[in-house]
């Protein structure tokens, strides 16, 4: 069945103002979701009417409006994988100073679901709700190393490895390995393949059948999480996480 236009615009306008927190101009709004202006304007009216979308009186600047949090306000706060990890990683943030994050597969992208924020400011794209690709994230790359064969399949036929920094996987044969390779150990690493002089650890949260339902990692500049420290203290600090965190879920493996 074909979406409605006018709907499937609405919800493109939406989806494009969550990449502006800031805010962005109609002009601008109207090249990025490929409308005329006055079409643009006609759908953003209704949706300041509901109030899905504000506009600063100051700058003209549309964004978001607080009804995209009250639909919202339950899907997180009561997912069960929130809310069981939640508890398990703000220890784990506090025990290492450093951003956790908490991610789930989405139409084979990573969604950020949970984020703890550590004490050392640092500057990083990941907000709750956002988006990032699979194959250059160590969350990413461990929800792909549980994915069904099938799936797994698809997803990578259909995966572009864009680099996003100068050491992003850009080799299917290359990345095929990587995931060989994350199955083996129970861990990934994203050594600043997504955001440069970033790196993260990331490791499963398992289900009572063994199955992958998220990930979870520890974030932070290059200088701070060293391939020492990974290999020294955090690998073995993750795994311990990973099982009681998948024990809550009926996991029984070790």
């Amino acid at each position: 069945m074909p979406n409605v236009q006018s709907l499937e615009r609405a919800l493109n306008i939406l989806n494009k103002l969550s990449e502006y927190p800031d805010g962005i101009t109609i002009a601008q709004l109207s090249k990025q979701v490929g409308l005329t202006k006055s079409t643009t304007h006609r759908l953003l009216a209704t949706l300041l009417n509901m109030n899905y979308v504000t506009k600063d009186k100051e700058t003209d600047k549309y964004k978001l409006g607080l009804q995209i949090l009250f639909l919202s306000r339950n899907l997180l706060n009561n997912s069960n994988i929130v809310t069981t990890a939640k508890p398990y990683l703000e220890k784990l943030s506090q025990e290492v100073n450093e951003t956790v994050h908490l991610c789930v597969e989405d139409r084979g992208e990573v969604i950020y679901v949970d984020k703890i924020e550590s004490n050392q400011t640092i500057r990083m794209f990941s907000r709750i709700g956002s988006r990032a690709p699979m194959y250059c994230t160590a969350v990413g790359k461990v929800l792909l190393s549980g994915a069904d064969p099938e799936y797994f399949e698809e997803l990578v036929s259909s995966m572009k490895l864009v680099p996003r920094t100068e050491n992003t996987i850009t080799s299917k044969e290359e990345f095929l390995e990587e995931i060989e390779k994350v199955k083996k150990q129970g861990y990934a690493i994203d050594n600043s393949e997504n955001e440069a002089f970033l790196r993260c650890i990331a490791c499963p949260v398992f289900d009572h059948q063994g199955k992958i339902i998220a990930s979870f990692s520890i974030s932070g500049p290059t200088n701070r999480v060293t391939m020492d420290l990974i290999n020294n203290s955090l690998i073995e600090k993750m795994k311990q996480y990973s099982l009681k965190i998948s024990r809550n879920f009926g996991y029984t493996g070790n």
